[in-house]
This record gives structure tokens, sequence and C-alpha cells, in this order.
């Protein structure tokens, strides 16, 4: 009988710099004084778990690599204890290397320009609406579960022009991909071939009715040949726009409340100052960044000085990046009007988010329309905040109080 065994839970982290885990649980409740520990130690750490990763802990070193395909390949974008059966067309284009990627990042540039944002921007003020209006009266929330998790969920579900009512079915699929997955592959397969099933009944609709959102734009654009893209890319591209549409603005969103229940002076400023709302929101992405992706070494070469060897895999710390005191002064500060921000939350180089402008609208509108009706919360003392682990950093359970129940 064939040994289909859960896998191992790690062993605890008793030496940062030389056998870093992001998955262990003290990175996860707070990374912020371990990068530290290790941009100290060296701009490039090396690990032996996850058959071997390096990780750049300075903002050049994260450059660097981000800029630099040749050597560091994006075929995987997630650091695991396996290293899967590489696919073609896992989720272009974040999954494509030169010269594959260039247009199938092109294609997916149209549906996210800021005009289109503009239009959305209303639906998304509702959805924010819609949901407050659920818990407002109630004194207390869990914001995470309730607000953070289902604006960018619905919004992405709208543009795709699938069933909002659908929202808990892809939560349960990005959940499978970003955490369950690290640590049991058999998570991966399964959520991957449920969301491809999923899509291709959508696809199959729109064959004998088209409709007007990204499933049809998708069935009908063309490759660099003029040809219809085949189905494993739309089907790849669809899981990507699903998976990195979501939980990244959920975290981010629910970071930033995090931020404001437990910083009055930082949200009274910014009810009094409504303008500010933007330049904050590009501050809590810095100080807060939810996104770390991962390259594979596939050639040999110098990063910052380190030798790095092919076949270990890289943890790109974006988040690391964002908080290197040589890049941004007080750097372990929110300063929510800081103006200078080359922030690295959307990622650097080729591989820049596509939905960064979506990303920016739902943080602002959702910051915006809870500030407008919620002014007055703190964190819940008799409850416990969560933080997701791995890929993507956001807290999970958010308890709070609301208004007079504080």
């Amino acid at each position: 009988m064939s040994d289909v065994s859960q896998p191992a839970a790690h062993p605890p982290v008793t030496d940062w710099v030389n056998d870093f885990d992001h998955t262990d649980p003290q990175w996860t409740d707070d990374p912020f004084p371990i990068w530290d520990e290790l941009r100290a130690a060296s701009p490039v750490v090396h690990t032996e778990r996850f058959l071997g990763c390096y990780m750049p802990t300075t903002y050049d070193a994260v450059r660097e690599i981000a800029n630099d395909p040749e050597h560091f390949s994006s075929r995987r974008i997630i650091v695991r204890d396996v290293r899967p059966e590489l696919t073609r067309n896992a989720a272009p284009p974040i999954t494509s290397d030169p010269p594959v990627h260039k247009p199938a990042k092109q294609l997916l540039l149209p549906p996210f320009t800021p005009d289109a944002m503009k239009k959305l921007e209303p639906r998304m003020r509702a959805i924010c609406n819609e949901l407050i209006d659920g818990f407002i009266a109630d004194g207390k929330v869990d914001a995470a579960a309730r607000y953070s998790k289902y604006i960018p969920v619905q919004a992405i579900a709208h543009m795709l022009g699938i069933p909002e009512s659908d929202s808990d079915l892809f939560i349960n699929w990005i959940h499978m991909i970003l955490e369950l997955s690290i640590k049991d592959e058999s998570k991966l397969l399964e959520a991957v071939q449920e969301m491809s099933a999923y899509f291709r009944t959508q696809i199959e609709e729109r064959r004998s009715r088209p409709t007007d959102d990204l499933i049809s734009y998708l069935m009908n654009a063309k490759d660099k040949e003029g040809q219809p893209l085949e189905e494993s890319h739309v089907l790849g591209s669809l899981r990507l726009l699903l998976i990195a549409g979501i939980d990244t603005t959920w975290s981010a969103i629910g970071s930033s409340l995090w931020h404001l229940a437990r910083t009055p002076a930082d949200r009274e400023r910014l009810i009094a100052e409504p303008g500010l709302i933007p330049t904050a929101v590009e501050e809590l992405l810095r100080a807060y960044s939810p996104v770390t992706m991962a390259r594979e070494v596939v050639k040999e070469t110098t990063v910052s000085g380190c030798p790095v060897k092919a076949g270990n895999m890289v943890l790109l710390s974006f988040p690391a990046a964002n908080r290197d005191p040589k890049m941004f002064p007080d750097a372990d500060k929110v300063v929510i009007d800081r103006r200078e921000n080359r922030h690295a939350a959307f990622g650097l180089g080729i591989h820049r988010c596509v939905g960064s402008n979506l990303a920016r609208m739902e943080m602002q509108v959702a910051l915006e329309e809870w500030l407008k009706r919620i002014p007055d919360f703190a964190l819940d003392p008799a409850g416990t905040v969560t933080w997701s682990q791995g890929t993507v950093r956001g807290p999970r359970q958010l308890p709070f109080l609301l208004g007079r129940a504080m």
C-alpha cells in the first residue's frame, strides 16, 4: 500500500540566519525583527529547508533578482517542501519567462487601466457598504472574515462575470493553493483541478451566450501570431486572476484596518483629512506588504556579492525589501504622509503586478467607506488576531469592537 502520509511538521527554527523558514509560527506572527536580524547578517541568506532556498534581505538584492530573469526563472513562484512537476501555461504571465512573458502580460493590461477601475469604483463602494450593513449594528465584528475578505472576492467575481455568491468556493481554493499546498502537494493539484473544471463550465456557457466580462475577453484574445489562446492559457490566466486578485488585497485591507485600530492618531488624521488616504494607502502597502514571491535559480551567479547556486529556490520577499532602512528612512515606522515612497509591494521588474490599479482602488475605497461609517473602532481584547502563513501575509481573524461597544 502506498504511503500517502501527512506532510511532516517543520521543526522550529533556532538559527534564523542559517535555517530560516517563512512558515514558522514566529515568522507568521511577527516577521519584522527576523528580517532585521537576517539583513544585519547578510544581503542574501540560505536555508536547507524547502530543498534549498535563498532569501535576499535588502531592497537592492531583491531588485537585482527581480530584474534578472536569465538566472532566476518564474516557472515556480511559491517556495514549497517539494518541487511540483512543471506544467505549461500554469498561470501566465506570472509563471512565464521571456520571451513568452511579454505578450502574455500585455493581454492582461487593458482590463486593469485606471479608466477601467473608475468604471468599477461605484460597484466597489456599494459592496463595501453592503458588507458594513451586515454588522454595523452588532457593536463588534471580525473585520477579516466579514469585510476585508469579501471586498476583493466580490470585485474580481464582478469583473470575471461569475456569481459573487460563489465567494466561499474561491476563498477555499486560495487557502489550498497559497497555504495548505506548501506542505501538501495534493492540495495544489486538487485546487487546480477544481478551478479548471469551474472555469471550463463558465467558458462553455459563453460559447453560446457571449458576455462582456474578463472570461469572454480572454476567450476572444489572440496571441502574437493572431491565433486564439490555447485553452490551457485561458484557464491558467483565469486561475491567476482569481488567486492573485483576492488574497493579496484582502490581506492589505485587513493589515491597514489592524494598523488603524491600534493607532488612533493615524485614524483620526485620515478622518479629518480624507484627501490623505491615497498617500496613506501607499505607506500601508510598504509597511505591511502582503506578497512574497519566489524564483528558481537556473544558472549560478552572484547577488550583492553572495554566490547563488542553480537548483535552489529564492524567497523573494518584497515585504522585507520594503523595511530596508537604506531605502526608507524610519523604515520600521508607519508614516502615513510619507512622500518619497518607491515601495516594492507590487513587485519589481517585468513581473510587476498587473492589477496594481485595482488593488489601490479597492484599498482606498475600503478605507474611505469604513472610516465614513465606523470612525471609532479598536481591537477586541477578548479576541485574538491571527495571520496567514506562507506566501501572502495578512490578518485572518481581526476581532474589533465598534463605536459605543468600545
